[in-house]
C-alpha cells in the first residue's frame, strides 16, 4: 500500500496496519489552513479513488495558499461543494454507509466532481438533469449506471436540505418531476433452478472449494442475502466490535456464523439489511433444506465455530470481489448462463417457493420482505411459514425428479 503516491498522502502504522491520511503542508497549518488531516481510512482499497482524493484535497490547500480562501463544510454554491459536505460532514448519513454501499458511492462521487462539480444548484434545470442521463447512461445503454448516479447526487441534496442549504429543496423539486420522464433500468429476472444450483455446488467442489458449495446452498435454501451469507468487511473505524480481523488489510469482518445454528437446526439471523431499521430477523429450519444439510456433512461438529463460509485459501471468510470471481469460474465449470450472478441465488429460492404456490404472505415472511416483523428470537408465525415454504418447495423438486438436487 505504501506504494500509492499522491500529494500530501501518508501512511499511519496501526496495530492492524498501514492506514491512509491526507496532512495538509506544516506552513500553512501554522497560517490557518483547515483541515489540518483527513482520514482517508474508507479508500484503503480503493487506490485510483484515495490518488483522486488526495489530489482534490491538494488543489484546495493550493488554493488557499494563493489567497482563496475555501471551507469545505462551507457551501459554496456548487455541486462540487455540495458533495464535499455531504462526504465530510461527521452527521453525514454518508458515514453510515456499509462497506457494499461505499464502494459504488465512492465511484459515483468522483465520477459526479468531474462531470458536474463546478455547476452551481441555482442554474440547474430538469433539462440539464435529463441532458445528464444521456451521459451518464451511455445514451441509454447503461441506465442502471445513470440511475446509481442520480441516487448518489439526490443523497448529497437530502442532506443538504437536512442542513437548510441554499438551492437544495429546489433542486430536489427538479429531480423528483424530471425523474418522471427517464427510463429505469429493469429489473433483473434471472432464476437458477435447484438443478443449476446443485450444477454450481458440485463445480464448486470439483474446484477445491466447498465452502462456496455451502454459501450457495444457504443462499437458495434459505433465501438470505448472498452478503449476509458471506459477510461483510468493515473498516476498522467503522461499525462495531468483532473477533474477526484482516490485520493486513485492517478490517473486521461481520456476518453469518454456525452460533446462528441452534440445536434443533434452526437458522436465525438479523439480516445487514434490517438490523438498522426495523431489527426483523430471519428464520429457517435446515432440517427442510437439503443442499443445506448435504453440505454440512464436510463440516465436523467440532470445527462448527465462527464465521460459516470461509475461504480455503485464506482462513478468512471470503472478500466479496474474490467471492464473485469464484463463482464465475464454478457457473463456467457448471456451463451455467453468464447472466447467472451468485446474488441471484436468493431471488431463486423465492422463485422456486413462489412457483410451488407457497403464499406471497409465507415467502414475504421467510424473505423479511414483511413490514409486521418481530424481535424475538424465535417468531412463531415465521418458522410456520418457513416451514410451510420448504415443504412447497420439496413437493415441487419431488415432483420434477430432482429430490434435492444431489450432488453426489
Amino acid at each position: 500500500m505504501e506504494t500509492i503516491k499522491a500529494p500530501g498522502l501518508k501512511w499511519r502504522k496501526l496495530a492492524a496496519g498501514l492506514s491512509p491520511i491526507w496532512v495538509a503542508d506544516e506552513a500553512d497549518v501554522k497560517n490557518g489552513y483547515l483541515p489540518k488531516t483527513v482520514n482517508l481510512k474508507h479508500l484503503a482499497t480503493e487506490p485510483e479513488i484515495l490518488v483522486a482524493k488526495c489530489n482534490a484535497l491538494q488543489a484546495d490547500m493550493l488554493l488557499w495558499r494563493s489567497g482563496y480562501r475555501r471551507d469545505l463544510l462551507k457551501f459554496d454554491g456548487t455541486i462540487r461543494s455540495l458533495l464535499d459536505i455531504y462526504e465530510l460532514h461527521e452527521s453525514s448519513p454518508y458515514r453510515k454507509l456499509k462497506p457494499g454501499s461505499l464502494r459504488p458511492y465512492n465511484h459515483y462521487l468522483k465520477n459526479l466532481r468531474g462531470h458536474v462539480g463546478a455547476i452551481r444548484l441555482n442554474d440547474i434545470s430538469g433539462v440539464d438533469i435529463i441532458k445528464w442521463h444521456k451521459v451518464w447512461s451511455g445514451n441509454g445503454k447503461h441506465l442502471a449506471a445513470a440511475a446509481m448516479a442520480r441516487a448518489v447526487l439526490e443523497a448529497a441534496i437530502s442532506f443538504g436540505i437536512m442542513l437548510r442549504v441554499d438551492g437544495c429543496p429546489e433542486l430536489a423539486a427538479i429531480f423528483r418531476e424530471t425523474k418522471k420522464k427517464l427510463p429505469n433500468p429493469r429489473g433483473r429476472t434471472e432464476a437458477a433452478t435447484a438443478e443449476q444450483v446443485a450444477a454450481a455446488r458440485r463445480a464448486a467442489h470439483e474446484n477445491g472449494r466447498p465452502s462456496c458449495a455451502l454459501a450457495y446452498a444457504i443462499a437458495f435454501e434459505t433465501t438470505l442475502r448472498l452478503w449476509d451469507v458471506i459477510g461483510q468487511w468493515w473498516p476498522l473505524d467503522m461499525g462495531g466490535i468483532s473477533d474477526v480481523i484482516d490485520p493486513v488489510q485492517g478490517e473486521k469482518w461481520f456476518g453469518l456464523r454456525w452460533e446462528n445454528i441452534d440445536a434443533d437446526n434452526v437458522l436465525t439471523y438479523t439480516p445487514t439489511k434490517t438490523e438498522d431499521s426495523t431489527g426483523r430477523s430471519m428464520s429457517y429450519i435446515l432440517s427442510k433444506a437439503p443442499m443445506v444439510l448435504e453440505e454440512l456433512q464436510h463440516w465436523p461438529v467440532e470445527k462448527r465455530q465462527g464465521p460459516i463460509v470461509v475461504s480455503e485459501e485464506t482462513g478468512l471468510p471470503w472478500k466479496p470481489r474474490i467471492f464473485a470471481q469464484r463463482w464465475t469460474v464454478d457457473r463456467k465449470t457448471a456451463k451455467l448462463p453468464s447472466s447467472l450472478w451468485a446474488r441471484d441465488l436468493r431471488a431463486s429460492g423465492i422463485t422456486e417457493g413462489r412457483a410451488a404456490n407457497a403464499s406471497t404472505d409465507d415467502a414475504g415472511k421467510v424473505a423479511g420482505h414483511s413490514n409486521r416483523g418481530t424481535t424475538e428470537k424465535y417468531d412463531r408465525a415465521v418458522l410456520e411459514a418457513a416451514e410451510r415454504f420448504a415443504d412447497a418447495r420439496l413437493r415441487r423438486r419431488e415432483q420434477s425428479g430432482n429430490g434435492g438436487g444431489n450432488v453426489r
